[in-house]
């Protein structure tokens, strides 16, 4: 009995072990196609391939979106708790730290309320374009914010726009030049 059980176990894990070499570079391939596609929705045009030069840092991953040499956008992907678990997504800034677009990779929100989140022009996502997080406050409305949530759907507004502030985190201690300041949204008047 005890070979029997033994033969089975070694078997089934013989299967396993061959399922899991097939399939492993199949999975890896659409992950990467999921991020090569998530980049080229959230950065300006680009000529490079930014996910052969990933940048890890603390808290997300860096990939660098360069035409002719000079670049013109970050894209940083960054994962967050949300209603129903992590909302994983790719936050794109120009080089000057405005929020470009973003794109939600992967989330567990509940259907019709918070999965919402991944059609393009729903709030927060399109609120949050063109704006700087070091001059806007990237908050839902009801914490003080500029951003509308998502009707019924709070929470996992609240931790998109977390996402998006953590990316920026990323991207002003790891892309922003030292030297950089802020953009200034006021227009500056003309001396007279």
């Amino acid at each position: 009995m005890v070979l029997v059980l033994a033969g089975i176990c070694l078997v089934c894990s013989a299967l396993l072990g061959t399922v899991y070499a097939v399939t492993k570079a199949p999975i890896a391939a659409s992950e990467l196609q999921k991020v090569n596609a998530a980049i080229a929705a959230v950065t300006p045009s680009f000529d490079n391939v930014p996910s052969e030069a990933v940048r890890d840092a603390e808290g997300g991953q860096i990939y660098t979106a360069t035409l002719s040499g000079e670049p013109v956008g970050y894209a940083i992907k960054v994962s967050v708790s949300g209603f129903g678990g992590p909302l994983q997504l790719m936050v794109g800034f120009t080089p000057d730290g405005t929020v470009y677009n973003t794109s939600v990779i992967s989330h567990a929100e509940t259907p019709g309320l918070g999965a919402k989140i991944v059609d393009e022009n729903c709030n927060p996502r399109a609120q949050v374009q063109g704006k700087h997080p070091a001059v806007n406050k990237l908050t839902v409305s009801k914490d003080g914010g500029e951003i509308d949530a998502i009707t019924a759907s709070t929470i996992t507004s609240r931790a998109f726009l977390k996402g998006v502030n953590a990316a920026y985190d990323i991207f002003k201690n790891n892309c922003l030049a030292a030297a950089e300041e802020p953009v200034n949204t006021e227009e500056n008047e003309p001396e007279q």
